[in-house]
């Protein structure tokens, strides 16, 4: 059946235009980059609210808090990594700030 001048329809395109064709594909991409954006902003949210946590903890300058804030943004930013939010490079570089300021905490 191959191509179709515009305006025929035949079985392959169930009726629809050329211009039709391509123009449902796009609006499909376009809901499906609206739900990626959606999640991946709260997975960003999340790790921002888990990491300032951590830096306020390290602030109060108290170990015993800080380090449970600290694991957990660890966490939170590997989480991150493993939905293709974060760069890995971008979270290890994160983690080894909060756990260089931690050991001056401690030390």
């Amino acid at each position: 059946m191959g191509w179709m001048p515009d305006g025929i329809p035949n079985i392959l395109n169930l009726g629809l235009t050329i211009k039709e064709r391509n123009y449902l594909p796009a609006k499909k991409a376009a809901r499906q980059s609206v739900k990626r954006y959606r999640r991946n902003q709260s997975i960003r949210r999340t790790t921002r609210t888990a990491v300032t946590a951590a830096r306020r903890a390290l602030g109060s300058g108290d170990a015993a808090v800080a380090e449970p804030a600290i694991r957990s943004a660890m966490s939170v930013l590997d989480k991150a990594v493993k939905k293709g939010i974060l760069h890995k490079n971008n979270a290890s570089r994160r983690k080894a700030r909060l756990a260089a300021r931690l050991n001056q905490l401690q030390n």
